[in-house]
């Protein structure tokens, strides 16, 4: 048995790079994006090819497997091993250079696609091949898969776009594998002249042939090309240092048709037949995978047929054409590019999308890429669909209808010992079926475990024989990646599920969406990685803390491996009171922008909350809990005592706000936010306005407003009055013996009195994981509001947050109270009020520019279509950005997270800012974004109540 400290120390003597057997690091290369679950010994980073050098001496010393890594997004199982981790992401990922002369680029290994996708755009050149996961895959991994992408009709695998490779093998031998024979380990052109005859009959011939290895690449009619022989081994030959890689040259413009046919099988059949017309995608999909507000034609599913030209109109031109060669049920050509982006999106999250069915149950890949000729993709996918209900199955094809590789994921029950053998049995059959419709059993993902056990039933016993041959002469030692490709482990075993608790654990939230299953809730992520995107396009949010730190444990997918290995329980073994956990997810910003971004929903804030509330329960916990998390008492206390001024002043001078802080658990970098003098709430009740005669709205005085934005609801109020609502505000249990709702509240709202307790979301306790106190809060908030949802007046909440928590938290934290669900179908945020209950009413004409950012929960929760509506209809020009501000209600103001929230508004936010036209107006509607653009760039952020407010009459 391997002495796991012996060999770190000797990895860490060894090589420069950083050498990790912690159990976060493991814990985090556990899992791909496949059905499988391998625990490694250890991670280790290389610098460079002399590192992989050394890293692979003492393992091999040893005797400890080599996996090597990219972003991790395999489907097929290969990204996952039981020895040493080879992370090609952390060091290795620079593009070496670009020669637009010659179209080529030297990339290292870990470098993502997009990365050189933009260094070539300026050249008007492009890397072929494109995955969906092309904002996280790596160039390294795309070559261990041979990927492929959408554009390959045009432009082909990546094999098509290899040039030349750099490799170490097992035993340390450094090769430059090329065309002609350059580069290949001693005995393999013997060999290959040996099996001539094999190789010349033996291998399918479509355009989507992934499986297995391409040892017919080395024929001498082919060139004898052993760098393409490499490209889909997924590192089991060689480890890959350095490649040089082909660009093509990419159309000055691209129209993109989108053409709607009835049913999945018509769209099938139709695509091969406009490849003679030479577009540059054909890409199926059916309406189950297409959010039901998709702007698409009329139909049930469709083709996504992209074509390019010198200018606008001749790619139109060429799009149109297709239409009219087509038949379909209705079309769309698109030029406009935000809009084909808006359009490509939806293919691209079909990854993710297909991992829950339309019912809700879960779906699993295993059989995520088959491929069979263009011209059978239609009887192929009619004996797919047979084939599946035999076994009781469902799943939505998707995919490279031009190439006839489909994407599919199904609802395997992988978590029984019935389901895991259907599983099994369904996996042979459909082997055979592709076979004899002439397919490869990978067209894209490579075999990995999922489909390298059934390779015999492609290529029969014999080829297979061949391919361990091969293996042999790069790996005699069987070091790299053992148990993929050749000798595989059964595609049954090793599953990710059978680690996890059958038995629901006791949890505070109700999961509604996952059966009240937190284990099931964790299963969501899937691993694909959208959240390690490290630039955001457009309004998108995912991951701020990923994008600012760069490190795995600190994305989505990082966060949700964890809980995961938390609840296996086998290498994460403290539990809910697990340090490892706790640290990974310290520096989720509770953003929720996984929630709407991730392709499967995963909600991260939702599961920090859960986290929190069992790691501290009857614990200490840190002050910044206290201090903020109670925000809501602290304020009341300030204003029932009249002392904001005082508070005030303290906090202005040096040595009080130092120790303040420090006892706060509050970054010493912040100042302390200024408490108002006068509340919301008491201003409105020295109002005196007659009431209006229009339709009630109830405006929820939340903690921001009422102590420390209160000239947010005074905007709030005036434009709602002015347009021509009647205004009121929640109930309030005041002191004994009044009552509310009378003249000064204008309201015809009621409740019997006491002292001093009013509404509240329960936001900073829900940040924090004070689950019970925020149960305790919103229910009495249900009490008070009681007369309110006798009524059919809307809750009118300014800030998003706290309209957020509301909407979604509320329901989730109280799934057994009614009232919950009630309350959340009212909320209204500012814009959906106007434009819902005054859709009459004209805003004033501002004719101003503006900047600024979409609120994180907003983007995430609420939707911001209605305010960019009302922005315009008040002529206010211009998007604001996405991303995080970075404070995002507590987080910025902790200890330790300043630098990272910093990262987050300099991201998109703060440059916004600053190249804004001079007479912009800085918009954030939270206050978490005004205060950060205060603190980190001196701007007065408003509330678009309050911009309106100026403007009127």
């Amino acid at each position: 048995m391997t002495d796991h400290r012996e060999l770190s120390a000797r990895l860490r003597a060894a090589v420069r790079g950083e050498v990790d057997f912690g159990t976060t690091a493991r814990a985090l290369t556990t899992m791909d994006a496949s059905n499988y679950r391998r625990v490694p010994l250890g991670v280790v980073a290389p610098r460079d090819a002399d590192d992989v050098a050394a890293a692979l001496s003492v393992c091999r010393t040893y005797g400890v497997p080599v996996v090597p890594r990219g972003g991790g997004t395999s489907i097929a199982g290969q990204a996952t091993g039981t020895g040493v981790v080879l992370d090609f992401t952390r060091h290795m990922n620079r593009l070496l250079s670009l020669d637009p002369g010659a179209r080529t680029a030297v990339v290292q290994p870990g470098l993502v696609l997009d990365r050189l996708q933009e260094a070539a755009a300026p050249h008007g050149l492009r890397f072929g091949a494109d995955p969906s996961t092309h904002s996280r895959c790596t160039l390294g991994g795309m070559i261990g898969n041979n990927a492929c992408g959408s554009h390959s009709v045009a432009w082909g695998t990546t094999a098509d776009s290899v040039r030349e490779l750099a490799v170490v093998t097992s035993r340390g031998e450094r090769l430059r594998p090329g065309r002609d024979w350059s580069g290949a380990p001693a005995g393999l052109r013997g060999l290959v002249d040996g099996e001539l005859a094999r190789l010349r009959t033996g291998f399918p011939d479509l355009p989507r042939r992934i499986s297995g290895y391409a040892v017919d690449a080395l024929l001498p009619e082919r060139g004898a090309d052993v760098a393409r022989s490499l490209c889909g081994s997924e590192g089991t030959l060689g480890v890959l240092t350095e490649a040089v890689v082909d660009l093509v040259r990419v159309p000055r413009a691209r129209a993109l048709a989108v053409l709607a046919y009835a049913e999945e099988s018509g769209a099938a059949e139709a695509a091969a037949g406009l490849l003679p017309y030479r577009p540059l995608t054909v890409e199926g999909m059916a309406a189950d995978l297409v959010p039901s507000a998709a702007d698409l034609p009329r139909g049930g599913a469709w083709l996504f047929v992209e074509t390019g030209g010198d200018t606008e109109a001749e790619a139109r031109a060429r799009a149109e054409r297709i239409v009219r060669a087509a038949d379909v049920t209705d079309s769309l050509v698109v030029t406009d590019p935000a809009r084909q982006r808006a359009l490509w999106r939806i293919r691209e999250d079909a990854s993710g999308t297909a991992t829950r069915m339309p019912g809700g149950a879960e779906a699993w890949p295993g059989w995520e890429d088959c491929a069979v000729p263009p011209a059978r993709l239609g009887a192929y996918l009619r004996d797919f669909r047979a084939l599946l209900a035999d076994h009781r199955l469902h799943g939505t094809p998707y995919g490279h209808f031009g190439d006839g590789c489909i994407h599919v994921r199904i609802d395997f029950d992988l978590l029984t010992g019935p389901g895991v053998a259907r599983f099994r049995r369904f996996s042979q059959e459909l082997a055979d079926l592709v076979v004899r419709h002439g397919g490869s059993l990978s067209g894209e993902h490579g075999d990995g475990q999922a489909r390298a056990e059934l390779l015999p039933r492609m290529y029969g016993e014999e080829t297979v024989a061949l391919f361990e041959r091969v293996k042999a002469l790069w790996d005699p030692d069987d070091l790299l990646n053992p148990g993929m490709l050749v000798r595989p482990a059964p595609l049954d075993s090793h599953l990710r599920f059978s680690v996890l608790p059958r038995e629901p654990v006791d949890v505070a939230f109700g999961y509604p969406a996952d059966g009240g299953d937190f284990a099931a809730a964790v299963r969501r992520c899937v691993g694909v990685a959208k959240c390690r995107t490290t630039s955001v396009a457009g309004p998108e949010v995912m991951c701020p803390s990923f994008r600012a730190t760069g490190e795995e444990e600190h994305s989505t997918r990082g966060r949700a491996r964890l809980l995961h290995e938390m609840l296996a329980g086998e290498l994460v073994t403290g539990g809910w009171r697990s340090t490892e956990v706790r640290d990974a997810l310290d520096l989720c910003l509770s953003c929720k922008g996984c929630r709407s971004d991730c392709p499967v929903g995963v909600d991260m804030a939702t599961y920090k909350a859960e986290f929190l509330h069992h790691h501290y329960a009857g614990r200490r916990r840190p002050a910044a809990h206290y201090a903020m998390g109670w925000l809501p008492v602290w304020l009341g206390w300030v204003a029932r005592t009249r002392t904001a001024g005082a508070v005030n002043a303290l906090a202005s001078v040096a040595p009080f706000a130092r120790v303040a802080k420090r006892l706060g658990g509050i970054a010493g970098e912040r100042e302390i936010p200024r408490v108002a003098g006068e509340t919301f709430t008491r201003w409105w009740r020295r109002r005196r306005v007659p009431p209006g005669e229009g339709r009630l709205v109830v405006l929820w005085p939340d903690t921001f407003t009422e102590h420390l934005s209160p000239s947010v609801g005074r905007a709030a109020v005036r434009v709602l009055e002015a347009a021509g609502l009647r205004v009121a505000l929640p109930p309030t249990l005041r002191p004994a013996g009044g009552r509310v709702g009378d003249a000064r509240s204008r309201s015809p709202l009621s409740l019997p009195a006491a002292r001093g307790v009013r509404v509240c979301c329960g936001l900073t306790y829900l940040s924090t994981g004070q689950l019970d106190r925020a149960r305790t809060v919103l229910g009495r908030t249900l009490d008070l509001l009681e007369p309110v949802l006798a009524t059919d007046a809307p809750l009118v909440v300014l800030e998003p947050s706290c309209a957020a928590a509301l909407r979604t938290d509320a329901p989730e934290l109280l799934p057994g109270d009614p009232r919950a669900a009630r309350l959340a179908a009212r909320v209204r945020t500012f814009a959906e009020t106007l434009e819902q209950y005054a859709p009459d009413w004209a805003p004033p004409s501002l004719n101003r520019p503006v900047t600024g950012q979409t609120h994180c929960h907003q983007h995430a929760v609420l939707g911001d279509a209605p305010d960019r509506r009302l922005r315009a209809a008040a002529g206010l020009t211009g998007e604001l950005t996405g991303g995080c501000c970075g404070l995002a209600g507590d987080f910025g103001f902790g200890k330790g997270h300043y630098e990272v929230s910093r990262a987050c508004a300099e991201e998109q936010l703060l440059p916004a800012v600053r190249e804004a036209p001079r007479d912009a107006v800085v918009l954030a509607d939270g206050f978490s974004c005004r205060t950060q653009l205060e603190h980190l760039a001196g701007v007065r952020g408003r509330h678009l109540a309050e911009v309106l407010a100026t403007y009127l009459p």
